[in-house]
C-alpha cells in the first residue's frame, strides 16, 4: 500500500472549528452500496430493533495549559500521563523551550521541562503548591482541541461542553470521540426506542489520534490507549451477533476497542487493557456492522480504518462527494454512516 492512495486535498474553509447548532443539524453521508446525503437527526431511520449502539463514556480532560518562561506564553498540551508528576507533551513553540526551563503559572505552580524528545514532544513534570493535580487543570486548563483548530482559533469557554459528549463519564481522554459529539438528549431518546440496547465501554482516547503516519505504512506504530469493556456488556454484545443482530459503533474509538478484545476469539470478552492496534485494508473485521464516524484527516490511520471497512474505493468517492458538496470536516464537523464492506 502506498500512503499517498489516501491523500486528498482539502479546501481549508471546510475545516470545522465550531460544531453544528444543534448538534443533530450536521449532515450525514450513508455509505452503503450507494451513497446517499441526509442529516444526523435521520440516523435512527437507519436502525434496527434487533441492533446495539455502542458508544464510548470517556471525558475529556483539560490538559491544554498557556504558560510562561522567559517573557514568552508557552502551550502545553499534556496528552500521555507516565506517573502521578510526570506526564509527555506537546509543547509550542518548542524551539523556545530546553531541557530543565520552568514554565511559570500563578500561585507558584510551575511545569519543568524534563526531557525534549522528537516532533514538539516532552517529557515534563509538574510541580503543584497545594493543589491536586485535577484541580489546577480544572482551574488552568481548556479543552486540548485538534491542532487544526488551535491553528485557527484559541481554545474557550464554549469548548468545555462543545468538545465533550453529552454522555461522558470516566475521565481519562485528552482528545475527545468526536463521532458522539452529534449526540444530543432528544437524539438518544429515540435512538432508544428504536434499538435493542445501548452499551457504554471506554476507550481514553490519547493525542496520537491526529498523528501522521511519518513513515510508511508497514513500519507504521500506533499509539497506546487504555480500553475497559464489562463482561455483562460483553455478553450483551455477543448475544446481539448470534442473534443476528448489528453491532453499530459511535466513532473509531469504539470500534478499536471493540474489535481489539475480538481479535483472538472472534467474540467479545471482558476487556480491561492498552491496546495500539492498527486497522488498515486486508483487516477482518469480527464485531462491527455499522460505524459512524466524523471525516478523517488525510494520510490519517483513521482515513485507513474507514477504507478497510468500507472499501478503498468506496471511501476515495464518498469523501469527493462530501468535499464538493460542502460537508464540514473533523473534529467538529459532519458526520458519515458506513456500512461494513461485504
Amino acid at each position: 500500500m502506498n500512503l499517498e492512495d489516501f491523500n486528498f486535498d482539502l479546501p481549508s474553509e471546510l475545516i470545522a472549528t465550531r460544531p453544528s447548532n444543534p448538534r443533530e443539524a450536521s449532515k450525514m453521508l450513508v455509505v452503503n452500496n450507494d451513497i446517499k446525503h441526509s442529516e444526523f437527526k435521520h440516523l435512527p431511520d437507519y436502525l434496527n430493533k434487533n441492533d446495539v449502539l455502542v458508544i464510548n463514556n470517556t471525558k475529556v480532560l483539560p490538559t491544554y495549559l498557556i504558560g510562561e518562561l522567559n517573557g514568552n506564553k508557552i502551550k502545553v498540551t499534556a496528552h500521555k500521563e507516565i506517573n502521578d508528576c510526570q506526564w509527555l507533551a506537546f509543547l509550542k513553540p518548542a524551539r523556545k523551550v530546553n531541557n530543565g526551563d520552568i514554565i511559570k503559572f500563578p500561585n507558584n505552580n510551575f511545569i519543568k521541562v524534563e526531557q525534549k524528545t522528537n516532533f514538539g514532544e516532552a517529557i515534563i513534570s509538574f510541580e503543584l503548591q497545594d493543589t491536586k493535580f485535577s484541580e489546577f487543570i480544572d482551574t488552568y486548563g481548556k479543552m486540548p482541541l485538534p491542532p487544526y483548530i488551535l491553528k485557527q482559533r484559541e481554545s474557550d469557554n464554549e469548548d468545555i461542553s462543545d468538545y465533550q459528549t453529552i454522555y461522558a463519564k470516566k475521565k481519562g481522554s485528552v482528545a475527545a470521540p468526536t463521532a458522539g459529539l452529534h449526540f444530543d438528549d432528544k437524539i438518544m431518546k429515540k435512538i432508544k426506542s428504536k434499538v435493542s440496547k445501548i452499551v457504554e465501554i471506554t476507550l481514553h482516547v490519547g493525542a496520537g489520534t491526529f498523528a501522521p503516519i511519518r513513515d510508511d505504512i508497514e513500519n507504521h506504530t500506533m499509539h497506546s490507549e487504555y480500553g475497559y469493556i464489562s463482561n455483562e456488556n460483553a455478553k450483551i454484545i455477543n448475544e446481539c451477533k448470534l442473534n443476528g443482530g448489528r453491532i453499530v459503533a459511535v466513532g473509531t474509538t469504539t470500534l478499536r476497542l471493540l474489535e481489539s478484545a475480538a481479535i483472538k476469539k472472534n467474540i467479545i470478552s471482558e476487556y480491561e487493557d492498552e491496546t495500539n492496534i492498527f486497522i488498515k485494508p486486508g483487516f477482518k473485521f469480527n464485531i462491527v456492522d455499522l460505524l459512524l464516524t466524523n471525516f478523517h484527516l488525510p494520510k490519517s490511520s483513521l482515513l485507513l480504518l474507514i477504507s478497510a471497512f468500507s472499501g478503498t474505493k468506496k471511501i476515495k468517492l464518498a469523501y469527493k462527494k462530501a468535499i464538493d458538496n460542502r460537508y464540514r470536516f473533523f473534529s467538529y464537523g459532519d458526520v458519515s454512516l458506513l456500512f461494513k464492506d461485504e
